[in-house]
């Protein structure tokens, strides 16, 4: 007999396997001790995901939107540049895994950022392009600003940011929220007034 389905099977693993990365990092993390911690059975598990590291990839997207759908909320749908890094600083913050993701992509997350070669960073710097782009034709940015050469300034500090703590050392979350809202500070150099 089949076992029954569970109610936002999905859902629950994510939060399990969310709990379980920050409190042991993704290295340590088993798919076993992710249906343990989901109160589901391992099988259940590898039927919405392939393998752990699809779990963490799920987990990383779906913090994204998070912080997408909070900034969205704090600050409207089409914010000025400034505005949107001033909440996203503060919606990181706010969020144990990104900040997580931001401050110690080795020890939480293991070799996972540094592995993706999937393309979704590049997708993510042409949705800053569209952005800008539109900042740009609405005139709320500076004319002599090429929308694109913005843009890859942003994408790269946000990347650049993502990997400061490997490569610099140790960031407290005071240097990362202060950092993310430099770099909204120098954006508004480019806002029209």
């Amino acid at each position: 007999m089949p076992r029954p389905l569970v109610p936002n099977r999905r859902e629950r693993i994510l939060d399990a396997a969310e709990e379980l990365v920050l409190a042991d990092g993704f290295d340590a993390m088993s798919v076993a001790a992710i249906a343990a911690n989901a109160g589901i059975g391992k099988g259940a598990v590898y039927r919405e995901f392939a393998s752990k590291r699809d779990v963490l990839d799920a987990l990383l997207q779906r913090g994204t939107a998070r912080l997408s759908d909070r900034v969205r909320a704090e600050t409207g749908e089409r914010p000025p540049l400034s505005v949107a890094y001033r909440a996203s600083a503060r919606a990181v913050l706010d969020d144990a895994l990104m900040t997580a993701a931001f401050l110690d992509d080795r020890g939480i997350l293991g070799s996972h950022v540094t592995d993706v070669d999937d393309g979704r960073y590049r997708a993510r710097h042409l949705g800053v392009v569209e952005w800008v782009r539109d900042l740009h034709s609405r005139g709320e940015l500076d004319p002599r600003v090429d929308p694109e050469s913005l843009a890859l300034a942003l994408s790269s500090a946000t990347i650049g940011l993502l990997s400061a703590a490997r490569l610099l050392g140790p960031l407290s979350a005071e240097q990362l929220e202060s950092a993310i809202d430099t770099v909204g500070l120098m954006a508004a150099g480019f806002e029209r007034n």
